[in-house]
């Protein structure tokens, strides 16, 4: 099923899709989409049936609910919609801790409780739709629950830079504040990854950088989209 916005809204674009395997609320993410001035692109009760209906449309959101009962993994659900170049933000019941915890270590951008108002919900969705990451209590809920959810063991100087650079400055900025060359800059940031990826948390991109940032509370929040060059 795929319906737009109507024409006074295209200056607002914002592609949205929808994973649920309930048409109740696909249909009433639908309308609320409408409401906003997005443009509702297509639905699915799962993923490889929204992808399906897509063919060659892009989203630049794709509001996921995490019990599909589709027997996919919720690794896979994420990582697949991932692979159609649009950002995941999980749509679900608060109390499912644990899938919340895998999507997000999928790479999903953020979580929105079922029980949110909606005005919450497109205000999640466009924060998403902007390439950034969904910081709320919900992931922060899940994260801090987590005791297997292992914080890279990182000094003092490799926070100092992992801050600054997440934050969306500059590898030649980062180097200037800190009173460094911008090779050793570069050097730390790859000890900053080889860290990562040793707990299992991988953060190849200077978005994964950011997220991991804000996960381990280097980073309150989001005060700067970084961009997604190493210069």
């Amino acid at each position: 099923m795929s319906i737009t916005a109507p024409p006074e809204h295209s200056t607002a674009l914002v592609r949205v899709g929808v994973v649920d395997d309930h048409e109740s609320v696909r249909l009433g993410l639908m309308a609320a989409c409408m409401r906003e001035g997005y443009q509702f692109i297509e639905e699915g009760e799962n993923v490889a049936d929204l992808i399906a209906r897509l063919k060659d449309r892009e989203c630049d959101v794709v509001v996921l609910d995490l019990s599909l009962g589709d027997g996919v993994s919720i690794t896979d659900n994420v990582k697949n919609i991932q692979a159609t170049g649009a950002g995941v933000l999980i749509h679900s019941i608060a109390d499912r801790a644990a899938g919340i915890r895998e999507a997000l270590a999928a790479g999903a951008a953020g979580v929105i409780p079922k029980s949110a108002a909606t005005a919450a919900v497109m205000a999640a969705i466009k924060v998403v739709a902007r390439g950034e990451v969904l910081n709320n209590l919900e992931w922060a809920s899940a994260i801090d629950a987590d005791t297997e959810f292992a914080k890279a063991q990182l000094g003092r100087r490799e926070r100092d830079v992992l801050n600054l650079y997440a934050s969306g400055l500059p590898l030649r900025m980062v180097a200037e504040q800190l009173g460094i060359a911008p090779s050793t800059v570069r050097e730390y940031l790859d000890r900053i990854r080889v860290k990562y990826v040793e707990v299992g948390r991988p953060a190849p991109t200077k978005v994964d950088l950011l997220r991991r940032a804000v996960e381990d509370g280097i980073l309150p929040g989001l005060d700067h989209e970084p961009s997604g060059d190493d210069d």
